[in-house]
């Protein structure tokens, strides 16, 4: 099969542009941002070298309390793809599946599945180079095979909006389109499940989770929230859906999804009640369901999401406490509701 990446053709064309980082988007020239990114980029040096030791040349992955530390603490680029596949299972289920992928490609398309595929292609990543036509490689082909072939493996999702920019993230990282695929599968069938099917039910009960989590954790801004009916729908599902993809930072997105792959979803509820938690007395002064709305964009906004690094310490100290068993528990006070009132 044609393939369609050339990493270092890539990279010697992008990185004559200023402008655009490493992976293909446009970097603001504020000089701040230029400082932090570069104090950052020493900090995965750094970084770089501890992971390059713990790993030794191995491509598996312990779960242990080091390895979660060095997690949360980000993965450098260079690892990235190594430590998401291995964490998620996905690397076991490419092993154990030895030339699936490709068979998904050569079979016949669901012409229903590939309008819907088709008419995102050129909505995803307008602002990323390594999406336009003119670029060379142009991800557009892979984005499509991975989309096409997830809606072979798992016709009940087939295809939805959201899962184009999950996919092109995975790209992005991994360069490589069979790892990309068995990443979506290990997100949607495993630790996202019934987010991306046409009821959305997954993505429903975990709007109402965090509706619980927030009266729970930050009580005043559960008090303007009740006030509204399914408000939460309309604050937070993007968030969820595109997993903070154009909601918060690059960066800041792939250091989420360093945990996401390693700790599981309940990594997007610590990020969202950070964000409620550090900006209740902003929230807590909207008056009015269009003020709320407005605000919660705000609060995606500015250098408390860019500095990635206290951004992530954060997110494990802010929400306190946060287990598995809890969010569990909530999913199906949640999921008993959502079914009463249907």
């Amino acid at each position: 099969m044609e393939n369609h990446f050339n990493d270092q053709s890539t990279s010697s064309s992008y990185s004559t542009c200023k402008r655009i980082d490493q992976y293909g988007f446009e970097r603001s020239e504020d000089f701040n941002h230029q400082e932090r990114m570069s104090e950052y980029e020493a900090f995965l040096n750094k970084r770089s070298k501890k992971w390059s030791k713990l790993l030794k040349g191995t491509v598996n992955v312990e779960k242990n309390l080091k390895v979660k530390r060095y997690v949360r603490k980000g993965v450098p680029c260079e690892h990235r793809a190594q430590i998401w596949m291995a964490a998620s299972g996905a690397q076991d289920q490419m092993g154990r599946n030895p030339g699936y992928y490709h068979s998904l490609l050569k079979a016949q398309h669901d012409p229903h599945v590939e309008e819907a595929i088709r008419a995102d292609m050129h909505r995803t990543f307008p602002d990323n180079i390594q999406f336009r036509d003119s670029s060379h490689p142009c991800l557009q082909r892979a984005l499509f095979n991975v989309l096409m072939a997830y809606g072979h493996h798992n016709k009940d999702v087939g295809y939805c909006q959201g899962m184009n920019f999950v996919a092109g993230y995975l790209l992005l990282v991994t360069k490589d389109e069979e790892k990309s695929f068995w990443l979506m599968d290990a997100l949607l069938g495993k630790i996202l499940p019934d987010y991306y099917t046409p009821s959305m039910l997954g993505l429903k009960v975990d709007q109402e989770v965090l509706g619980e989590l927030v009266r729970m954790k930050v009580p005043d801004v559960g008090k303007v929230m009740n006030q509204h009916d399914e408000i939460w729908t309309l604050v937070v599902s993007r968030w969820f859906i595109c997993l903070y993809i154009d909601i918060l930072p690059i960066e800041t997105v792939l250091r989420i999804w360093d945990c996401l792959f390693y700790e599981g979803s309940k990594i997007l509820f610590r990020v969202a009640l950070t964000l409620i938690h550090h900006h209740q007395n902003f929230i807590s002064k909207a008056q009015g369901l269009q003020e709320i709305c407005e605000s919660f964009k705000q609060i995606t906004c500015g250098e408390f999401v860019e500095d990635c690094n206290s951004f992530m310490q954060k997110i494990f100290m802010d929400p306190g406490g946060l287990s598995m068993a809890t969010i569990t528990k909530l999913r199906e006070v949640c999921r008993n509701r959502i079914a009463t009132s249907a």
